[in-house]
């Protein structure tokens, strides 16, 4: 038995506009995931530690990569101890504060961080960057930002 489609009601722009960010953010987020984990065993959540870290010159601060992504302080920390056991990521006592703790992604993390968003960008293409021109991706680029500030 086919679904009915419900009535959406007349909905104010912004509501059309907030209820279209939510859509897309958890439709492409789940499609993420289940790339991610059937071919690496890589929750998303990982996978953006993984984005950060891999992007660093040196070893960061737990709390500095813990405020740049979209996990709870415990999330962040969860993730750590299980990219550490999976040999992706190594602790490092900070030079200037013995109290601090540092981050930075091993060899192998490198490795599968590469892999994994070679999956993540072919998972999305045919969904979302495949649809969307340069300046649409722009535009989408902008609007986060300013909605981050």
């Amino acid at each position: 038995m086919s679904p009915v489609p419900l009535k959406q009601g007349k909905l104010a722009l912004e509501d059309l506009a907030f209820y279209g960010l939510f859509w897309a953010g958890n439709t492409l987020s789940a499609r993420v995931e289940q790339h991610l984990k059937r071919a690496h065993d890589l929750p998303v959540s990982w996978f953006e530690v993984l984005l950060w870290l891999y992007h660093q010159d040196a070893s960061v601060s737990v709390s500095d990569l813990g405020s740049c992504t979209m996990l709870s302080r415990s999330q962040v920390s969860r993730v750590l101890d299980a990219l550490r056991e999976r040999g992706l990521i190594v602790r490092t006592q900070s030079p200037t504060d013995a109290r601090s703790v540092g981050v930075a992604l091993t060899p192998e993390g490198r490795v599968l961080f590469e892999q994994a968003d070679a999956t993540r960008r072919a998972c999305l293409a045919e969904v979302f960057t495949d649809r969307l021109d340069q300046d649409e991706l722009a535009a989408l680029t902008g609007i986060w930002r300013k909605l981050k500030e």
